[in-house]
């Protein structure tokens, strides 16, 4: 009877919550600013987070189960572990491949990434957190993704691993990308947190690598909140990147439960007694990156709603490229490659060479006209002050080893289009909470912008 009880007052709880929401929208904003990101909540996740809510589980429990299993479902692959961010999704794909359990395979101090310095920081700084050298090759101008052309003349014997994001949900060439690695034996990490529902020959992205990442900030694609996701079809890796995920211990049950091995207190390990309680063992130097079953909670209900918001995102893309192509005697629009279906996340803009006007002029009269900008992330991250200010061993394409804070204007140069990327690119928002309405507004502004420009 208590428990006929306890489920009839959740429902009503749930039911009354869902009252709440359509009266209330507490997460809907009014105002003139046209954000160029956001995220876009419901019922469905406010009645998913009190459910969680009324179980006073608090960690991992059960809506992260049914999440992972879904994420890997709808992703096509074997395995999926979630994280507290995208950040964190990306230092376990990069300290997994430092186990001492992948043997010759593992990466060492002093093993070199190919990798890009035109993106988000915490793709690179996983890379230096674990020893290793990056090595940053060019991107290429339109899709801004790594310049593929580059990647054989930047290898070494030392190389040992590529690690590089698909920008914006735009895509490279995973099929030549994947070739070169298989063919020198390198692993693979695509960054795919920019690029959830992105696909290339069929194939989505955070899939044809080793190791994907993905993540649920209030930004992308779907949210949780903070959140993020480490995909594989590799069970070995899954076990050890759950093991850097979770204090790096060496068992794999989940929380609240024991000895699922059913070799608990039987096994011997280094040093340790016989027998020693194998949920106390630690095979790696690890971290505590597991998000709540509240996040879970909500990231079940906002994966139901995916093709969604992705069909509203690339619908809003093509609006802006349709209008915004009159424009292109001063601006470069995106490029989708070949065999690409991007999920798009923003829509980005290369000012091309010219004597009227700057990138940043038009940036903050659109940003007066309350249209919300963004750089590309770090823009070229060797020119930020975590890079200069800090000596950091690193290559730049076939150069030899340099120090950070001693590169000069002949190094920066052998990476052009990523200080175009710098000085001349930005971007707006396709998200889904922008209609029609905003978008017309935005490209009225870039008419008034490009029409004052000519009266000059």
């Amino acid at each position: 009877m208590k428990k006929i009880i306890s489920n009839f007052l959740k429902a009503c709880i749930k039911f009354l919550a869902g009252i709440y929401y359509c009266i209330a929208k507490p997460d809907v904003k009014s105002g003139k600013y046209i954000a160029v990101s956001g995220k876009l909540l419901g019922g469905e996740e406010l009645k998913n987070m009190i459910d969680a809510s009324l179980d006073m589980w608090l960690t991992a429990g059960r809506f992260n189960d049914e999440f992972e299993k879904e994420f890997a479902s709808y992703l096509g692959v074997k395995h999926a572990l979630t994280a507290n961010s995208g950040s964190s999704a990306n230092l376990l794909a990069v300290a997994a491949l430092t186990s001492h359990k992948l043997g010759d395979k593992r990466l060492k101090k002093g093993d070199e990434v190919i990798t890009v310095a035109a993106g988000f920081p915490t793709t690179v700084t996983p890379i230096i957190q674990n020893g290793l050298v990056p090595v940053f090759v060019d991107v290429e101008i339109g899709n801004y993704n790594i310049a593929l052309n580059q990647v054989e003349e930047a290898l070494t014997p030392k190389t040992k691993a590529v690690f590089v994001a698909h920008t914006l949900g735009s895509v490279f060439d995973l099929d030549k990308l994947k070739q070169i690695c298989d063919k020198r034996g390198l692993w693979l990490i695509e960054d795919s947190c920019d690029a959830l529902g992105s696909k290339f020959n069929g194939k989505f992205t955070g899939t044809a690598g080793h190791i994907g990442t993905f993540s649920f900030y209030p930004a992308h694609h779907i949210t949780m909140g903070e959140g993020g996701a480490v995909v594989t079809n590799d069970s070995r890796l899954y076990k050890i990147i759950m093991s850097f995920r979770d204090w790096g211990r060496d068992c794999w049950c989940a929380p609240g439960k024991d000895d699922t091995c059913r070799k608990r207190f039987t096994m011997q390990f280094g040093n340790m007694p016989l027998g020693y309680d194998h949920k106390y063992v630690y095979s790696h130097l690890g971290y505590n990156l597991k998000i709540t079953d509240w996040q879970a909670a909500c990231g079940s209900a906002q994966l139901k709603r995916l093709n969604g918001f992705m069909e509203k995102r690339n619908e809003n893309f093509k609006y802006l490229y349709r209008e915004l192509e009159k424009f292109k005697d001063y601006l470069i629009l995106p490029e989708t490659p070949d065999n690409a279906q991007p999920s798009w996340f923003g829509f980005t803009i290369t000012v091309k060479p010219n004597d009227k006007f700057k990138k940043m002029e038009l940036v903050k009269f659109l940003e007066e006209n309350n249209i919300g900008t963004r750089q590309l992330f770090a823009g070229n991250l060797l020119r930020q002050p975590v890079f200069t200010d800090n000596e950091i061993e690193m290559r730049i394409r076939n150069s030899a080893l340099l120090k950070s804070n001693s590169l000069t204007e002949q190094d920066y140069n052998m990476l052009p289009n990523t200080d175009t990327v710098l000085n001349s690119t930005f971007w707006i928002g396709v998200w889904p909470g922008l209609s029609e309405k905003h978008l017309e507004y935005a490209v009225s502004k870039f008419k008034e912008f490009f029409d004052n420009l000519s009266v000059k």
